[in-house]
């Protein structure tokens, strides 16, 4: 069964160069091969560099391709051609099968890419003086981890994903190579190190190669600068790791060799969307409405819109005041995340008469908050992903990673929780569906001016503690940088549960009251 599941992966292989897209084919390996040999002698320069900069580069790339190889899969919708379902009706040993595909899965192109650049980073280990067996016990760990991480990816993806990926999610990919590869260049772009990294970098780059993520190269780089309880960590890390890949791969197999799946129609695959991606409950049906309504409906473009470009413009008056540009570069960042934050603050309101159905459906509270978060969510984590290192890029101080992003996080999750509490106390009214977003529309009472004012007060408020140790860290430098940022995120996520708990029971009492001011106003 070996040889012959090898040798059909063989011939699958050989068989990508015959048929109609033979040109494609040969172009596309043509760039996967020029991609690997440039990835390869970049790899290989870092030998000359300091174990740091090696260390940063390597890890947090090895961390992106895990991932890569992890959620790619899920996200893409690649077909699997040792999809194990392929093989059942030949009634195959299904303890045996696990491990027969994932050593076919070493023969393909990825994986082959995937050799040639471990390969590389095993020979920079040993330059920097690692010992030769531990640097290739490394490399075979994060190999394997890697592949088999590629398959655990193909087969969520093949049993629980929709088998035609729709636009929506192709546009959440896209997304997602944007958050990385974009931060990522920019970051990249802007090294002038020197030999020393920064700091806050190098301690971020430390506690990634402690995760599973990059576990491997974690221990490859620990034992290159002589770091020992760093290297049981990731050793251990990396060990559990692929365990538990290892685990997670033979049950799937053998789940999807004896499972026999209900059989669905095109009709049910395809046409829904958003509705169709997320889970099929109260939450990812209003989850799903919002995405559709925050993609589609000029009031919530234009909202997305104005706030970065508000944020940006806040520098300029401070320019003219006199205010340091090192300064000055620094605001856009939390302005962003306070006005994503209060964007959701009257939501209810934009729904108008649609709001019914969550009325007629006796939808409950924690849905309906977090349901209607998820857009924001989409939306101000790329942009302030993609903010903070260009901000960091300006200044050149990359020591204020972490408290900018403590910072980003405690104002954004802050307003979160504030708005998911105003948006149901204090609703006021907005342009009708179809009308200008420019529209002013008229108010019968002016109670809307207390809520909107309450979600950008009370946030600024709850974030003090966090502005001040932010500042700390600008004036005096980075030993309060840690202190600032899991002050931000513990501060952001309290008020993000607490606020939508509260804003949840509320709205499970207020349903009439809301649907009469949705009719009304």
């Amino acid at each position: 069964m070996v040889a012959h599941v090898l040798r059909l992966r063989i011939a699958l292989l050989f068989g990508a160069l015959r048929g109609n897209h033979l040109t494609r084919t040969i172009f596309g390996l043509l760039g996967i091969v020029a991609a690997t040999v440039i990835v390869c002698i970049a790899v290989l320069s870092l030998a000359d560099a300091t174990t740091a900069v090696a260390r940063t580069v390597i890890v947090l790339g090895g961390a992106a391709v895990f991932l890569a190889f992890l959620v790619g899969p899920m996200l893409t919708g690649a077909i699997d051609q040792l999809d194990p379902r392929r093989f059942a009706a030949f009634g195959v040993d299904e303890r045996r099968m696990p491990w027969i595909l994932a050593l076919a899965s070493l023969i393909s192109v990825p994986s082959f890419a995937l050799m040639a650049v471990t390969t590389c980073v095993t020979i920079v280990g040993i330059r920097l003086g690692v010992p030769v067996y531990a640097a290739v016990l490394a490399g075979v760990i994060g190999l394997l981890t890697f592949v088999l991480a590629a398959r655990v990816g193909m087969a969520i993806s093949a049993s629980w994903l929709p088998e035609r990926r729709s636009r929506e999610l192709t546009a959440l990919f896209t997304l997602a190579i944007v958050v990385v590869a974009f931060p990522v260049a920019v970051f990249l772009a802007s090294l002038e190190w020197q030999g020393s990294v920064p700091v806050a970098v190098a301690a971020a780059t430390t506690i990634v190669g402690a995760t599973p993520v990059a576990a491997p190269v974690g221990l490859l780089f620990a034992l290159a600068a002589g770091d020992t309880a760093g290297a049981w960590i990731s050793g251990l890390v990396a060990a559990a790791t692929l365990a538990a890949i290892t685990a997670a791969w033979v049950w799937l197999v053998r789940r999807m060799l004896t499972t026999t799946e209900r059989p669905v129609t095109a009709r049910e695959r395809t046409g829904l969307g958003w509705f169709g991606l997320l889970p099929s409950n109260a939450f990812g049906a209003i989850a799903a409405r919002s995405l559709v309504y925050w993609l589609r409906d000029r009031r919530y473009i234009v909202n997305i819109v104005v706030v970065p470009v508000a944020g940006v413009l806040t520098v300029f008056p401070l320019l003219v005041a006199g205010v340091p540009f090192e300064v000055a570069v620094l605001v856009p960042v939390p302005v962003m995340a306070l006005f994503f934050g209060w964007l959701p603050h009257n939501d209810i309101a934009y729904d108008s008469t649609a709001f019914w159905v969550h009325v007629a459906s006796g939808v409950r509270g924690l849905p309906d908050r977090f349901g209607r978060l998820i857009p924001v969510f989409l939306v101000a984590v790329p942009a302030l992903a993609i903010a903070v290192p260009v901000t960091l890029a300006l200044t050149g101080d990359w020591r204020l990673l972490l408290p900018l992003s403590g910072l980003a996080v405690c104002l954004f999750f802050a307003g979160l929780g504030l708005s998911s509490v105003v948006s149901v106390i204090a609703p006021y009214a907005v342009s009708r569906p179809g009308d200008s977003p420019f529209q002013q529309p008229q108010r019968a009472a002016s109670r809307g001016a207390f809520g909107q004012a309450g979600v950008f007060v009370g946030a600024i408020l709850l974030a003090v503690p966090t502005i001040w140790l932010f500042s700390l860290a600008v004036l005096e430098g980075g030993e309060h940088a840690w202190t600032a940022f899991w002050v931000g995120v513990g501060t952001g996520i309290g008020v993000l549960l607490v606020g939508t708990a509260i804003g949840g029971r509320i709205f499970e009492h207020s349903g009439e009251r809301l649907m009469e001011f949705v009719e009304t106003a």
